[in-house]
C-alpha cells in the first residue's frame, strides 16, 4: 500500500523516540506520533510522508495505554515544553532509564550486559510538578493586539499563552499578569521577531527555593534615542551611574512598585538585547530595584541511604540573571551529591571542574578535596563563583574564564614546562569533573583530559547521546566506565541528567 499525506490510519504504539514521540507500525511502515504513549491504540493523520516512515498527528485515542494519565496542563499538546505529561510518572522514569541505556549501547558501543552491570536505578522526584526555579517567558502580541506571554509551540516561535505553567512556581502568574497589564495600559509594544521592532522581548523569573527570594529580569529591545514612544522622564529607582542607563519604559516606577510588593521579591532588573537572534539574554544588565542577585542553598545528601537525607553540609550561592544554575533545586542536590560520591575524594586530591558555572559543583568538591580548579566561559559566572567561594569561606578553589576546550590545552602546554608540586597537581589532577552543555565535550578538551591522565573522571551530562559519544573516546583512551546513574531533573519532559564515574585502567 502506498501511504500519502492526509491518510488516516489506526496504529498500536509500541515504542517511543528519544524526543518523546510514540512509534508504531502499520504493515511494516513506521509512524512517529506525538502525544501518544506506549500501549495506545490511536487513529492518526499522516502529515509528512517519507519513503519508509511518516510523521502523523494524533486524532483520537481508540484504546488508551495502561500508562496513560490525564494531563494537568490544558495546553500541553500545543506547548513544546512537556512532551510526556500524558504518561504516568513511573513510566516516564522507565522511558528515561531506557533512553540512557539505549544510547550507551547504540552510540557508545557498549554491550548490553556491560551497561546493565554498571547502571544504577534512576533517581526520581517526589513531586514532578512545580519544580522549576527558573522560567523564561517570551512576550508577544495576540490577534487582538493584546500583549501575551507563555511558551513557544513545538518547533515554532508561535507563543502559546500560558501564565500558570504546571512546572513553574505560583508567583510566575502574578508577576506576568502585572507586567502584561502594565504593557496594555501604557501601550508598550512587545518585540516582533520579524520586524525587529517593539520593546519587551522576554521575562526571566527566578526563585530561590530555600531562601524564598525572587528575581525578575525584563529583556528589552532598547537603544538610547530609540523607542521614544515607550519612554518618558520617569527615572526614579534608576541610578545614572549604572552604565548611564536612563528612562526606558512608560510608568516604570509604577511597575517597580507593584512588583516590589510581591512576597519574596529581591531583585528587579533589565537585560538589553537589541540583536535579531534566538539568544534570550543580552550581556548588558541593569538593576532597577533591590539586589543584583538572589541567594539559594544547596545541601549534600547521602545517596546510599533510603530517602537521600541531608548530611548536614550546605553551601549558599548568589545567582545573577546570567548565572547558570540548575533549574530543579531538589534534584540538583541529589545529582551533585552523586557526582561528589563518584569522585571518591578524601581531602588531599587535586580536581579540575570543567564548565563550572557559578561554582556549584566546584565548591562542594573543594570541601572534600585538596585543591579545585574551575573553568567557565561566562565572565559573570566566574565572578559569581569567586564571590560564592568567599561567602562560604572556601579558599582552596581557583576559577578561570574561558572555553574548557581552550583553557585546558593551554594550561597543559604551559604547565608541562614547569616542575613544582603545585604545577604537577594542576597538570596531573586526581579527578576531572565535566558538566558540559548539550553538545558534549569538544575534541580538544577530551584529548587534553586523556593527556592529563586523572585517576577518575566524573561526567555529568544533560544529553545521553553526546555523553555516549564522548565515553567511547575516553574508553578508547584508557578509561573504563564503573558506574552510571540517571537523575530525573526534568519531569514531564524527555530530558534526563546522567552521572558517570570512570576509572583509569591503562597507565
Amino acid at each position: 500500500m502506498e501511504y500519502k499525506k492526509n491518510n488516516y490510519l489506526t496504529v498500536k504504539i509500541e515504542d517511543m523516540s528519544n524526543e518523546g514521540e510514540g512509534i508504531g507500525k502499520v504493515d511494516g511502515f513506521t509512524l512517529f506520533v506525538k502525544d501518544t504513549v506506549i500501549g495506545d491504540t490511536a487513529r492518526v493523520k499522516l502529515i509528512k510522508v517519507k519513503k519508509n516512515y511518516a510523521f502523523a498527528r494524533l486524532e483520537e485515542i481508540i484504546e488508551p495505554s495502561v500508562d496513560r494519565v490525564d494531563a494537568v496542563c490544558p495546553v500541553h499538546r500545543q506547548c513544546g515544553g512537556c512532551q510526556l505529561q500524558s504518561m504516568s510518572y513511573e513510566s516516564q522514569l522507565r522511558f528515561k532509564q531506557n533512553k540512557v541505556r539505549n544510547n550507551l549501547i547504540r552510540i557508545g558501543g557498549f554491550t548490553e550486559d556491560f551497561v546493565d552491570s554498571v547502571m544504577e536505578p534512576i533517581v526520581g522526584m517526589e513531586e514532578p510538578f512545580h519544580y522549576r526555579n527558573k522560567a523564561q517567558y517570551p512576550v508577544g502580541t495576540d490577534k487582538e493586539g493584546n500583549p501575551v506571554a507563555g511558551f513557544y509551540a513545538g518547533r515554532t516561535h508561535s507563543i502559546i499563552s500560558n501564565l500558570n505553567c504546571a512546572l513553574g512556581v505560583p508567583e510566575n502568574e502574578e508577576i506576568l499578569k502585572l507586567i502584561l497589564e502594565h504593557m496594555k495600559v501604557y501601550r508598550i509594544p512587545a518585540y516582533d521577531e520579524v520586524t525587529g521592532q517593539g520593546l519587551v522581548r522576554h521575562v526571566l523569573i527566578r526563585k530561590g527555593f530555600t531562601s524564598g527570594e525572587i528575581m525578575v529580569c525584563l529583556v528589552l529591545n532598547w537603544k538610547p534615542g530609540k523607542n521614544k514612544e515607550n519612554r518618558k522622564a520617569d527615572t526614579a529607582g534608576v541610578s545614572a551611574g549604572k552604565g548611564g542607563f536612563l528612562e526606558y519604559m512608560s510608568g516604570q516606577q509604577e511597575l517597580l512598585d507593584k512588583l516590589a510588593k510581591i512576597k519574596g521579591m529581591t531583585s528587579i532588573s533589565v537585560s538589553i538585547n537589541t540583536e535579531q537572534t534566538n539568544v534570550i539574554m543580552g550581556r548588558e544588565i541593569h538593576t532597577l530595584w533591590g539586589s543584583a542577585t538572589i541567594s539559594d542553598t544547596i545541601h549534600v545528601r547521602d545517596m546510599q541511604k533510603s530517602g537521600y537525607p541531608f548530611t548536614g553540609q550546605e553551601l549558599n550561592f548568589h545567582i545573577s540573571p546570567l548565572s547558570f544554575y540548575q533549574v530543579n533545586p531538589v534534584q540538583t542536590e541529589k545529582l551533585y551529591s552523586l557526582a561528589l560520591e563518584y569522585t571518591g575524594l578524601t581531602g588531599k586530591e587535586s580536581v579540575w571542574d570543567l564548565y563550572c558555572g557559578i561554582g556549584t559543583i566546584s565548591l562542594f568538591l573543594a570541601t572534600h578535596a585538596g585543591k579545585v580548579y574551575g573553568v567557565e566561559i561566562v565572565p559573570q559566572a566566574i565572578e559569581d563563583a569567586k564571590e560564592n567561594a568567599r561567602r562560604n569561606g572556601i579558599r582552596n578553589a581557583e576559577f578561570y574564564v574561558g572555553k574548557a576546550e581552550e583553557v585546558l590545552p593551554e594550561f597543559y602546554e604551559r604547565l608541562s614546562k614547569g616542575a613544582s608540586d603545585a604545577v604537577q597537581d594542576m597538570l596531573h589532577p586526581d579527578v576531572i569533573v565535566v558538566d558540559p552543555p548539550r553538545k558534549g565535550c569538544d575534541e580538544a578538551c577530551l584529548d587534553t583530559m586523556l593527556k592529563m591522565r586523572p585517576e577518575r573522571i566524573v561526567y555529568v551530562s544533560c544529553d545521553s547521546a553526546t555523553l555516549a559519544r564522548d565515553l567511547k573516546v575516553l574508553c578508547e583512551g584508557g578509561y573504563e566506565v564503573k558506574k552510571v546513574r540517571a537523575v530525573d531533573q526534568f519531569g514531564m519532559t524527555v530530558h534526563v541528567e546522567v552521572a558517570i564515574m570512570m576509572q583509569l585502567v591503562e597507565k
